[in-house]
């Protein structure tokens, strides 16, 4: 029987290309705690994210490759996720690792629908997720939610409750529901400043921040109080909120906060009995949304189609893509957060590195 060594193991391993980042698993640091028992080979394949939805793809080359080799019998590879970032430990929520706005130019295009169904598809990948609702006027992630327990607090700080294992912050938790908030821009600043400051967050991969629509007070408060990973948009197929849509890209470029790209929300309609896609808005301009303004680049990353379960789920309290993983809706949403996790993960990978956290994926397929 020929010898295994590492040495051998580790060139195999430099035939698995990251496409993304355009050099091998082993150069990029991802195999890790390689170890040689006869004929068994074991080693962990520690990726950018626990949300990449390349894991499976890497996991299957490398077990394939290493088996290739004379004398292995067995590959035994254990999927982890270090979750990269840039953002400076100093910084406010130094204890999260990216706090992603979603944001639109207008409202009633489901902004907040996104956000949950967005953070729960992270979550389900096997990473540590959060929601801030600051949509101080129309706060609605607690009802998509289920939520109605206020936070508690503990040595001076809100306690967020917890809904399906992501803790969750809303002015919803403190005011009655049938109160009209007619606040200006220095108290919607000090609400957002103890969200940040008097909140115990936990340590996250990472806090989805769902923006009231616009580009005021509330926006710019966040610009100033945190440094985010960047921001998604979200809109409708017809021109005249995409229109809101270049407003909003062009207020995050001033404040310096990238763009992540948009999601495009019902975006069709597929028939349930044969099966037939149907656009519900007229696209106007949506195919020239390269010619905003210069500088600026907003790239689809995900078209969620019109279902009646969406509307369901909502009012149940619990996000499509946990009640309903089978849906088109929830792979469109999964596929999201693997691209959203990819692009901060490779966005993270070119800064110099402020910290990182390495967790155990949940997913061992």
């Amino acid at each position: 029987m020929a010898k295994i060594s590492e040495e051998k193991v580790l060139d195999a391993l430099r035939s698995v290309i990251d496409p993304d980042l355009g050099r091998d698993i082993v150069t990029l640091g991802f195999v890790q705690d390689l170890e040689i028992d006869r004929g068994t080979v074991r080693f962990r394949l520690v990726l950018t994210t626990p949300a990449c939805p390349l894991k499976n793809r890497f996991k299957s080359e490398a077990e394939k490759l290493v088996l290739e080799l004379d004398g292995v019998d067995k590959v035994e590879i254990t999927l982890d996720a270090r979750t990269e970032t840039s953002r400076e430990p100093e910084e406010s929520f130094p204890q999260i690792k990216h706090v992603i706005l979603v944001a639109s130019g207008k409202g009633g295009v489901g902004k907040s629908m996104v956000a949950v169904n967005l953070a729960a598809a992270l979550k389900q990948s096997g990473a540590s997720v959060g929601i801030m609702d600051a949509d101080i006027y129309g706060p609605s992630i607690p009802a998509m939610l289920g939520l109605n327990e206020p936070p508690r607090v503990e040595n001076r700080k809100m306690v967020p409750p917890v809904a399906h294992g992501m803790p969750v912050m809303s002015i919803g938790f403190l005011t009655s529901e049938n109160d009209a908030l007619i606040w200006r821009g220095p108290i919607l600043h000090q609400v957002l400043t103890q969200f940040i400051q008097d909140v115990k967050w936990e340590s996250l991969d990472y806090l989805v921040i769902d923006l009231p629509p616009g580009t005021g007070d509330v926006q710019i408060s966040l610009a100033q109080l945190v440094r985010a990973s960047g921001a998604l948009l979200v809109s409708t197929p017809q021109d005249i909120a995409f229109r809101d849509v270049r407003r909003a890209a062009v207020m995050f470029s001033k404040v310096n906060i990238p763009i992540l790209g948009l999601v495009e929300n019902m975006s069709h309609f597929v028939c349930p009995h044969c099966g037939k896609s149907t656009d519900i808005f007229p696209r106007g301009e949506m195919d020239e949304r390269k010619m905003i303004p210069p500088g600026i680049v907003i790239e689809t990353l995900a078209e969620i189609p019109l279902e009646p379960g969406i509307a369901v789920s909502s009012e149940q309290g619990v996000p499509i893509v946990l009640s309903k993983p089978e849906s088109a809706a929830a792979a469109s949403f999964r596929d999201l957060a693997g691209k959203l996790a990819r692009k901060l993960s490779i966005i993270a990978l070119e800064s110099p590195p402020a910290a990182t956290v390495t967790r155990r994926s949940t997913d061992q397929d």
